[in-house]
């Protein structure tokens, strides 16, 4: 156990944030999401909701701040609503821990899909929610 740093990050998934980049993308994806399909680098938090891991990752996790869209989720399939509680609760952590981030962009399925292959790995998360899934693009650490 180390002080500072969330329970919930297991150690597979703290060196996975740590041995990410500058401009690195990683997937927090809802367990509906065919993430073995997607990208060779699968982290499992089974069990865990989105906005838990949020608030864990993000006191540790700079967002980038040199592009406009730090923060990605996908947009609804046509037909398709959007439970806008899922977005509402992403943002409580990112506000705590982020509080100038920008707006989630919401961007089409299949371009959601292109993302995560190119990601750095995609976090497997027991999140229920429908859309559930967020892109975190990193950001250079600031020297405090």
């Amino acid at each position: 156990m180390l002080k500072g740093i969330s329970s919930l990050l297991s150690p597979e998934l703290l060196a996975v944030l740590c041995r990410m980049g500058h401009g690195d993308e990683i997937v927090l994806a809802d367990a509906h999401f065919p993430g073995e399909t997607m990208n060779p680098r699968v982290v499992r938090a089974d069990g865990l909701r989105i906005p838990d891991l949020l608030d864990g990752i993000l006191p540790l996790f700079e967002l980038d701040a040199y592009v406009d869209d730090p923060l990605v989720m996908m947009a609804a399939v046509s037909g398709d609503t959007l439970d806008p509680q899922v977005e509402a609760d992403y943002r409580v952590p990112i506000r705590k821990h982020a509080p100038d981030a920008p707006a989630i962009t919401r961007i089409d399925r299949f371009a959601f899909y292109d993302r995560a292959k190119e990601a750095f790995a995609v976090v497997m998360t027991g999140e229920l929610a429908k859309y559930g899934n967020i892109l975190l693009k990193k950001g250079v650490t600031p020297i405090r």
